[in-house]
């Protein structure tokens, strides 16, 4: 234990300068880390070495990691005798893993140096596996397999919805601890609505829909085309704006100018007030992804005061809560299914509907968000020194 607390270490793969929901768990998780009087220590692949004492999340480090092919630039850490020799450096009281494939091996380092280790279950491994080619019966026993084995070598799993919790069930494992993740609900929020921005993508007299996700296969961008498509089929006015970038965006844009729709591929958003503009100023936004735990991105849109479409596939209809409360709709997996969801948004009143997105988000703040993730890591606020301010 340092003299701030515990030094809680956290290491993910996936994370780059423009990636989306798992660099602003981190970075809100490490705040929280942080104001709670812990250590926290983040490790991630780059192109290069480099150690950072002053972020907003505490220390961060990036080791050497290897690019992905066909992912956009993510790359992961694999020289595990590096990370090791690092770790041991660093001397955890806790760790915290947020990768489930390249990572695994940390819990077994974790267990022979006697530091309590947590995974943190973002992704749905058999959906993933799914994702990659694997037969919906062969990703399941695989699957079973590496989540057995996560089970038995991490302290805990942490879980941040019921969905992602439920191919831990299937095996039996006892050792889940749930911990929703938050939103910031300053930064995203109603204000931010603005007519003049909206008029760069839509007419007053068109619906303005928005996807806010990285363009990759398991994301299924594509579908927010073919709601748009669909939509447009049955007379209905819509326009699309793709926040994001990925792998798909070239294949993505070929379609759009083949069919000619009005859709817009912004790609990466950088401002944290443009992407709430954009947010705030949609009539919809649509989240098309069938393997997603928690769903960042919409729960950012219910923020702004804007519902979400959500594949009923994944964990986002538990998002969005009760469809008859009004935060949102839930879509089979096609795009006639998602048109069928965007018009049963647009059929509420636009201030019952704005306000009822509101009111879901805000029982999802980083505060609870942290609190949770450190009760998984049994590390309550270390107490300040005496003398010191609070």
């Amino acid at each position: 234990m340092t003299a701030a607390g515990l030094r809680i270490v956290r290491i993910a793969n996936f994370v780059t300068p423009v990636s989306g929901g798992l660099r602003t768990a981190l970075q809100h998780l490490g705040a929280g880390y942080l104001a709670a009087g812990h250590e926290p220590v983040l490790i991630h692949p780059g192109p290069t070495r480099t150690d950072r004492e002053d972020t907003a999340q505490g220390r961060v480090i990036t080791l050497p990691g290897r690019t992905v092919p066909g992912t956009g630039g993510y790359r992961v850490l694999l020289d595990r005798q590096a990370l090791a020799d690092l770790l041991a450096e660093l001397r955890p009281d806790r760790l915290e893993v947020s990768d489930r494939t390249t990572l695994r091996w940390t819990g077994g380092w974790a267990r022979r140096h006697g530091v309590p280790a947590a995974m943190v279950s973002h992704e749905s491994l058999d959906g993933l596996l799914r994702t990659w080619g694997l037969s919906e019966s062969l990703a399941r026993r695989a699957a079973d397999r590496l989540n057995a084995g996560t089970a038995r070598d991490y302290h805990s799993v942490i879980c941040t919805t019921d969905w992602a919790a439920a191919e831990f069930h299937r095996i039996g494992a006892r050792n889940l601890a749930y911990a929703p993740l938050g939103v910031d609900l300053s930064r995203r929020h109603p204000r931010h609505r603005n007519a003049a921005a909206r008029a760069h993508y839509a007419s007053p007299d068109e619906i303005l829909l928005v996807l806010c996700s990285r363009l990759s296969p398991e994301k299924r961008p594509g579908r927010a085309l073919d709601a748009l498509a669909e939509l447009r089929r049955r007379g209905i006015p819509a326009v699309l704006a793709v926040a994001g970038d990925g792998p798909l965006r070239r294949r993505l844009a070929a379609r759009i100018e083949q069919e000619g729709l009005p859709a817009h591929l912004l790609g990466h958003l950088a401002s944290v007030d443009g992407l709430s503009t954009l947010l705030a100023s949609a009539d919809a936004v649509i989240a098309p992804g069938p393997i997603e735990t928690f769903g960042l991105a919409a729960l950012e849109a219910l923020a702004c005061g804007t519902p979400v479409a959500v594949s009923a596939s994944s964990a986002l209809p538990q998002i969005i809560g009760d469809p008859a409360i009004g935060a949102g709709a839930v879509a089979p997996d096609t795009g006639p299914g998602f048109a069928d969801a965007v018009q049963r948004i647009l059929d509420r009143p636009e201030t019952v509907r704005r306000a009822a997105a509101r009111s879901r988000a805000e029982s999802f703040g980083w505060d609870h968000a942290v609190a949770r993730f450190l009760a998984a890591h049994r590390a309550a606020p270390a107490p300040v020194p005496q003398g010191a301010a609070p």
